[in-house]
């Protein structure tokens, strides 16, 4: 079976008369052009050109079959200029709810690529502690730690697993060294707080693990904490799959089993609209690729 893009190449070369006036004319070079002539030939088993120093003349069959391949190549032209013109026609806003964490290190370095591929989207990131009520419509879209998602009309994905463990910056490492265990966690100042977000998961654990441990520096947001872990002013349990590839963090020791995991999460009645099914698409794929660049998926 031959490639369908064949064609184009073909009915370029056939109105040009050469490769490399017809290279011009698609915005290829000459050689991938004879390329697919040739390949288009193999897969057809028929010669479509001769050709002579003059450039490439059709053959017999090859006029033929120029009448039955314009016709195709104009259809493909116009469906890809249609659905180029689709993406360009997306437009709405989509409202994003997540931890500010989360939208720091993993949302903030896709919103260019999205906003390249969607350019009349608007996108609005809300970093409110409260649980927004999709349903309800107080998000189109949100991010989402929990062992599995429940609500009524909900679509969710799974990104991957919400580990946690201890970070310091590397120049802390490097003065103090690192505790290799819960137990030496009482060796080192631990940087505490990072919003209800945060903070309820953190702080269960640490009243779990290291009962009577008390940090000696609270914040109330989540890049707070970070700053201050990366400033190098103590240790903090952090998520790994928003933080494991920040050049300036070290892990202290390996996060235990987790149930939790991390969600893209809609409403049904919302993912019917383009620009959010774009949005869900995009970000949801991304995410995916990258929980499973760190290992998390």
């Amino acid at each position: 079976m031959f490639d369908w893009d064949d064609l184009r190449y073909f009915v370029g070369v056939a109105d040009a008369g050469s490769t490399l006036k017809a290279a011009a004319r698609l915005g290829a070079n000459q050689t991938t052009v004879a390329r697919r002539i040739a390949a288009l030939e193999r897969a057809l088993g028929h010669q479509l050109f001769e050709r002579g120093r003059a450039g490439y003349r059709l053959t017999e069959v090859g006029q033929r079959l120029l009448a039955h391949a314009r016709p195709v190549a104009a259809a493909a032209s116009a469906f890809a200029a249609e659905a180029a013109a689709a993406r360009r026609a997306l437009s709405g806003t989509v409202r994003l709810t997540v931890n500010e964490i989360y939208s720091e290190m993993m949302l903030t370095p896709l919103l260019a690529g999205f906003k390249a591929a969607h350019p009349q989207v608007r996108l609005e990131l809300d970093h409110a502690h409260e649980t927004r009520d999709l349903g309800r419509g107080e998000a189109d879209i949100a991010l989402r730690v929990a062992t599995r998602i429940e609500g009524d009309a909900l679509i969710a994905r799974r990104i991957g697993e919400d580990r946690w463990t201890f970070y310091c910056s590397a120049a802390y490492a490097a003065a103090n060294g690192k505790p290799r265990d819960i137990d030496a966690l009482a060796d080192h100042p631990l940087v505490g707080g990072g919003g209800p977000g945060v903070w309820d998961i953190y702080g269960r654990w640490l009243a779990h693990h290291a009962p009577g441990l008390e940090p000696v520096t609270l914040y109330d947001s989540s890049t707070g904490l970070l700053a201050a872990v990366r400033a190098g002013l103590g240790l903090a349990a952090l998520p790994c799959l928003a933080v494991a590839d920040d050049p300036a963090l070290e892990p202290c020791f390996a996060s235990g089993p987790v149930r939790r995991a991390l969600w893209i999460v809609t409403h049904e009645r919302t993912r019917q609209s383009p620009h959010i099914g774009a949005a869900m698409t995009y970000f949801g794929d991304a995410l995916v690729r990258r929980a499973a660049r760190l290992g998390l998926r």
